[in-house]
């Protein structure tokens, strides 16, 4: 299976440097300009399938990309969601003590087990085709995490970036 790995465009909250764990978020204006050019950059691909995060960020990102792929299913999954931050969501990041972390934020393991259910199904459903993912910074480290069986430390911290 060839896997395309993508995040969702810019946010409002990504502007105001907030951090969104799984709140909804509200695509600004430049994502879904990003959105755009990105199905424009994926116009001539063959995609079989294509799995997203349901929240909306990430839905709407999806949704630009199959304007130009009418006929490709479009599977929402709970499982691509960004990571569960508790009380941390909709705070910047940098003002928090991210070496006290409250322990109802998602471990990075949680993550990994939960997108390697969606990686499994996409490969039984489509082994020998080309698949789109569309989620979040957390999650696609998440999936590089389980396809590569890396911990954590194994993944650079690079933010990949939007769309």
């Amino acid at each position: 299976m060839k896997l395309i790995l993508t995040r969702h465009g810019e946010t409002v909250e990504n502007q105001k440097g907030l951090l969104q764990g799984q709140k909804i978020g509200t695509l600004s204006k430049k994502g879904i300009s990003q959105a755009k050019k990105l199905a424009l950059r994926l116009k001539g691909k063959k995609i079989d399938a294509v799995y997203s995060s349901d929240l909306a960020r990430a839905k709407n990102t999806a949704k630009e990309i199959l304007a130009f792929h009418p006929k490709t299913p479009l599977h929402f999954s709970k499982n691509l969601r960004e990571a569960f931050l508790g009380k941390y969501a909709g705070k910047k990041g940098k003002t928090l003590d991210w070496a006290n972390r409250p322990k109802e934020i998602e471990s990075k393991a949680s993550m990994k087990s939960r997108v390697k259910k969606v990686l499994d199904k996409a490969y039984k459903n489509h082994p020998n085709g080309t698949v789109l993912f569309v989620g979040h910074i957390g999650t696609n480290k998440a999936i590089v995490r389980a396809l590569f069986g890396k911990s954590p430390k194994g993944v650079k911290r690079k933010v990949q970036p939007n769309a």
